[in-house]
């Protein structure tokens, strides 16, 4: 295995996580189709389908990250991200070119090629932050996933302040900072996301960051949407909106007061304890430190040194190496790994948790991504003029799934072994019910449901990163994680472009136009979708009757605790 330098010391990953909390509201730039969407439509003259399948490429491209999942165990997390930044610019460049019409003409297939391009980008700078911060905090996964993710659903909260309030509703304005703001954005933050030591054991000072982490992070839902809600209500002026939006970089830059306070008051040393669990455990040498750690048995490793072998090692390890290992009694013989531990893609895609789980995250995020693409047109449907309103409604609660799902399943792991893909199930049966009513066209049903729907996509999202982690490993998590998340494109393309685009311009061609209105729209589409949600929910229980032994036993003392390697 080739030598890996990693940076010691306490500061570095939290620094990286709240530069990683950047990277992720960069990385939610897809959840803005629909506000640049019908200005598209506009330009170019497209009817509904063709703007929902292009939707559906918005879905593909930021979904499809099997090659940044590769990409996270040979390269460091600057040159993952450095690819998404020359993606961003290119495809939303496109995109900027034909919305501001700078160039006319350019034909369909190549805007679909450019959004498809532009969204991947969300892929590389996702992908490197979750997996490095997965890896920097592996006791704690649930939580980090919740807050990485939560800030991606608030995203869409963010950009519709900046497109409302700095760039007032422009279309081709906001394309250009999507094409030019976040690749900058994601250049500056680049150099403080880098893979740290991982703490060998827990500290009660890592519980209270979190939660400080977690309240900025409420604080800022709260506060994006106090801000929509008033500049809805209210016409201010220019100064009030760049105001409003500084306050609100400051309350986005808030976690970085974690490796602030650590560096003005930095914690007084502690003796390691001398529980079982850490007798073995190699000194971790600090940042500045020449003297070397004490040398330790060849077989005698700390929980943390082990780790990081296990998934920063070249997975292309010699097999004759490995034979002539076992001969010499070096290493033990391969075994398959059991669930808890490491897999390999190849291992985990014969399992049947693994296609349970994508079947599960499938059915539901397909569903909720559904409901995502078509905001727009659903608010019109329902006569609502300025659909900006439902945008932030479905993103700040699609925020409250994301991080309440992350603090909710992580104390219910711990206190009483419960999967985490309950809450799984539990969202799957709220959307059912949600459908059926949106289906029925239950009077005041639009605002409640949209939000409710919002949540439930959050739980999805979010549960399915730790489940993931626990029941396969981090060591080639990326791609795993990554060829699960594939359940949205191609929910998006069955769902959303084959039902939901196909049924609308049915009902608009029966009123003789091209928009349609009323309840009627999306009728058919909801219902089907309840019908789909209720399939998700009878999997998700089998799912979690299926792996609850392995929680039982990666959770049994209370804690998570990292499972020994299967030497494969």
């Amino acid at each position: 295995m080739p030598n890996i330098i990693v940076k010691g010391g306490s500061r570095p990953p939290w620094v990286g996580l709240a530069a990683a909390v950047w990277v992720e509201v960069a990385a939610g730039n897809g959840y803005t189709f629909p506000l640049y969407s019908p200005a598209l439509k506009a330009v170019m003259g497209l009817n509904q389908q063709q703007i929902t399948i292009l939707g559906v490429a918005n879905d593909i491209g930021e979904s499809v990250g099997l090659l940044p999942g590769i990409a996270c165990n040979k390269f460091p997390p600057w040159a993952v991200l450095s690819v998404g930044v020359v993606m961003c610019f290119l495809g939303y460049g496109v995109l900027w070119l034909t919305v501001s019409q700078t160039v006319v003409g350019l034909p369909y297939w190549l805007l679909w090629i450019a959004l498809v391009i532009g969204t991947n980008s969300n892929a590389w700078f996702g992908t490197s932050v979750l997996v490095t911060n997965m890896r920097n905090f592996p006791l704690s996964r649930g939580t980090v996933s919740g807050i990485l993710k939560g800030y991606v659903g608030l995203s869409a909260a963010v950009y519709t302040v900046i497109y409302n309030m700095v760039l007032k509703d422009s279309s081709s304005n906001f394309l250009l900072f999507l094409t030019l703001g976040i690749p900058v954005t994601c250049l500056l933050m680049m150099y403080f996301i880098r893979v740290c030591t991982p703490a060998s054991g827990e500290d009660s000072s890592v519980h209270v960051h979190f939660l400080f982490t977690q309240a900025a992070s409420v604080l800022l839902a709260i506060y994006l949407l106090t801000t929509t809600i008033v500049t809805d209500v209210f016409a201010l002026s220019n100064a009030a909106c760049y105001t409003l939006v500084a306050i609100m970089v400051v309350i986005m830059a808030s976690p970085l007061a974690i490796p602030v306070k650590m560096t003005l008051f930095p914690a007084k040393k502690r003796s390691p304890p001398t529980s079982a669990s850490n007798l073995a455990a190699a000194p971790v040498a600090e940042e500045g430190d020449s003297t070397p750690p004490t040398e330790q048995p060849l077989l005698v490793q700390s929980e943390s040194a082990a780790y990081l072998g296990n998934f920063l090692e070249n997975e292309d390890f010699s097999d004759v190496e490995t034979l002539l290992a076992v001969g010499e009694g070096a290493v033990k013989k391969k075994r398959r790994p059991k669930r808890g531990e490491d897999f390999r893609f190849r291992e985990a895609a014969v399992k049947a948790d693994f296609w349970l789980l994508w079947m599960v995250y499938f059915l539901g995020v397909g569903s909720g991504i559904t409901v995502l693409n078509n905001l727009a047109q659903i608010g019109s449907a329902f006569e609502v003029n300025d659909t900006t309103m439902l945008l932030a409604i479905f993103s700040f609660c699609n925020f409250g799934g994301r991080l309440g799902s992350g603090v909710v399943s992580e104390y219910f792991v711990r206190s009483s072994t419960t999967p985490r893909s309950v809450w799984m199930t539990l969202a799957e049966a709220i959307m059912v019910i949600v459908f059926i009513l949106f289906g029925l066209g239950v009077d005041g049903m639009l605002y409640v449901a949209t939000a409710l729907i919002g949540v439930c996509y959050g739980i999805l999202y979010s549960v399915m990163v730790p489940i993931v982690s626990e029941l396969f490993g981090l060591k080639h998590f990326g791609v795993i994680y990554n060829f699960v998340l594939l359940g949205n494109p191609v929910g998006a393309l069955l769902f959303s472009g084959g039902l939901a685009g196909t049924m609308y311009d049915v009902e608009a061609s029966k009123q003789g136009s091209s928009t349609c209105v009323g309840h009627e729209c999306f009728r058919v589409t909801f219902l089907v979708l309840a019908a789909i949600c209720g399939f998700g929910t009878l999997l998700s229980i089998i799912l979690t009757i299926r792996i609850r032994p392995v929680y039982q036993m990666l959770y049994s003392g209370g804690s998570f605790r990292i499972p020994q390697t299967s030497g494969h």
